[in-house]
């Protein structure tokens, strides 16, 4: 079974949000972009606007794609949703790990099948743990007592256990991941990542791209610092090279 690559460089490690209104500002950010992220993410707004065939057409030009649509549902329907999401060729899909194990398994066990009845590469299958939008006062307003932390643990190896291939998670809580997942290829998705020079808005958990890759994570997802730059391609590539210089002080690090 092929599955769907792993980050080989720095760059594959940017996923750009396409968190905008039309069609047409994702065809301008994906030719100013291209080959200068690894990913784009397509996320609820940009979706409901436009339907799958913008996914089509992002990956039809090359660009790679981490769809965003978090499905929580009953078992049958999600996993449904996630067999023609990764009939879309898309690289990275996800569901919402409190949709539970059940949920989960049979997600993974549709994308799988597809995949090798229909011969494509198997995208990676991740489930979201806490929102970064969410604090304890928004877990509290749901019913959930536990803390933060013990949430996205206990929902990492939840969805481990049902076969997923990784979690969106903080990255204040990537070290949370690794400590309860142990297995190497488990993957980190970390949204929530702002450079210091951008106001958090809706974000609370947040941390700058550079921090992420030195706590470890897998991909980070950046949207409004490189959409409403001036020039988004120097913003990605002032991205990219902190990312890189993270990366050099982690490798450097683990040698001592």
């Amino acid at each position: 079974m092929r599955h769907a690559t792993m980050p080989d460089t720095i760059v594959d490690k940017l996923i750009v949000a396409l968190d905008v209104e039309t069609v047409r500002e994702a065809r301008e950010l994906c030719a100013a972009l291209g080959g200068r992220v690894g990913m784009f993410k397509i996320g609820s707004q940009l979706f409901t606007a436009a339907g799958p065939d913008v996914v089509r057409e992002v990956i039809g030009v090359g660009g790679r794609v981490f769809l965003d649509l978090k499905f929580h549902d009953i078992p049958n329907t999600v996993a449904a949703a996630c067999r023609e999401a990764a009939r879309l060729g898309v690289s990275i899909l996800n569901v919402h790990a409190a949709g539970g194990g059940e949920m989960m398994r049979r997600a993974a066990e549709a994308v799988t099948e597809v995949a090798e009845r229909e011969g494509f590469a198997r995208p990676r299958l991740i489930a979201v743990t806490v929102l970064t939008s969410a604090d304890a006062t928004t877990l509290g307003e749901v019913g959930v007592t536990s803390t933060i932390q013990d949430r996205v643990a206990a929902l990492a190896r939840l969805a481990e256990r049902s076969g997923l291939d990784g979690v969106v998670a903080s990255p204040h809580e990537i070290k949370i991941v690794r400590e309860a997942v142990g297995r190497a290829n488990f993957i980190v998705v970390t949204p929530g990542v702002r450079p210091e020079s951008v106001a958090h808005d809706d974000q609370k958990r947040v941390m700058t791209p550079a921090a992420a890759i030195h706590a470890g994570a897998d991909y980070v997802v950046v949207g409004r610092a490189i959409l409403k730059a001036p020039d988004p391609a120097r913003a990605a590539a002032e991205i990219v090279e902190q990312m890189e210089q993270a990366e050099g002080q982690q490798a450097e690090s683990s040698r001592v």
